[in-house]
């Protein structure tokens, strides 16, 4: 019984090293933050048909191009981008998560978030911490590469997209990430 705890311990403690890593990492500077995400957008409307028409729709778009999920057992996410407004940085943010359940592995993914409407965007902007499912809901895109946006039909006022999922874990929600700004 005694093995058996010690071994609950130590995968106790590997998985809060795991989820602590993201957030003790190195924080990405202002360019370097800004040079992923236009790659990620860049990416994103010549994979995506649609995706430009819905992105120059939009009245703000948040960019993180690199959010790690990590678990075992008990797990977190955190990614550091930037709100692009008319084309101009209008901050710089982070979104960090942590879940408990069964999980193991970890992936790495980039998140858009498109804000297409001002209620909508003030509403993020006006929050020192927004958490997503209970300040905001956030509907989450699927399209496959090569796929296509119907920018006629997308009627929410704050639309996700989850990019390029790697790893070994597969989660396409946002629910309970807390968005919040940062100095870059």
């Amino acid at each position: 019984m005694k093995s058996l705890l010690g071994a609950f311990c130590l995968i106790v403690i590997g998985a809060v090293a795991i989820v602590a890593e993201p957030s003790q990492s190195k924080s990405a500077t202002a360019a370097e933050i800004n040079a992923e995400a236009n790659a990620t957008l860049q990416s994103f409307v010549q994979q995506i048909t649609g995706a430009r028409e819905l992105a120059n729709k939009s009245v703000g778009v948040l960019v993180f191009p690199s959010v790690v999920k990590a678990g075992i057992g008990i797990g977190g996410e955190y990614g550091e981008g930037v709100l692009i407004m008319h084309g101009d940085v209008a901050g710089y943010y982070n979104l960090i998560s942590a879940s408990f359940g069964f999980q193991l592995g970890v992936q790495e993914r980039s998140v858009i978030i498109m804000f297409m409407t001002k209620d909508a965007l003030d509403g993020f902007r006006r929050r020192a911490g927004w958490k997503i499912g209970v300040d905001g809901s956030v509907a989450i895109i699927t399209v496959g590469v090569g796929g296509a946006i119907d920018t006629d039909k997308v009627v929410s006022p704050v639309i996700g997209f989850i990019l390029d999922p790697k790893g070994l874990m597969y989660n396409l929600t946002l629910e309970g990430s807390k968005i919040s700004r940062i100095q870059r």
